[in-house]
């Protein structure tokens, strides 16, 4: 099973996986709206746009682990993203990504160790993880990297399709 092959939902409710997004570059990224580095979203969208038509998405997975800072139903999320930080990237439903209900994604995802060698469990909200057209994890980017990081912006283009 690769991650393009796990059953997932958007945000409102339909049937999706990854794999819908096969062939592109990733950034996956666990997000809420009610956290200090909410902002990102800024950053993600722009990203998200800069590179799309190159073959890239930024996609998010709302997560209430951290501080219950993303306490909204997933039309309060949308509502929040679009009329807020104008987020058009794909975005799913709300899931755990630490713990014993640990989404199967971030199974796979946390396996990833990051550039000081540790992998595990995410550590806050909008911890990043790029994953290749051919969908596997390969970099990990902690919560305090900005989505334009140069680090960030180099390995997206270093693995964006050709």
């Amino acid at each position: 099973m690769t991650l393009y092959d796990i059953p997932l939902k958007t945000l409102d409710g339909q049937p999706a996986s990854l794999g819908d997004l096969a062939g592109k570059t990733l950034l996956v990224v666990n997000v809420a709206s009610k956290c200090g580095l909410t902002p990102q979203y800024a950053g993600l969208e722009r990203l998200h746009e800069q590179f799309a038509d190159r073959g890239f998405a930024v996609v998010g997975f709302p997560c209430n682990q951290f501080g219950g800072q993303e306490p909204g139903s997933a039309e309060e999320i949308a509502e929040f993203c679009s009329a807020t930080y104008g987020v058009s990237f794909p975005m799913f439903e709300k899931i755990d990504v630490n713990g014993p209900g640990r989404h199967p994604v971030y199974t796979e995802l946390t396996a990833l160790a990051d550039d000081a060698g540790e992998a595990g469990d995410i550590q806050w909200n909008f911890e990043k993880f790029l994953v290749s057209p051919d969908g596997k994890a390969i970099a990990r980017f902690r919560p305090r990297t900005e989505p334009d990081a140069p680090e960030v912006i180099s390995a997206i283009e270093a693995n964006l399709p050709a």
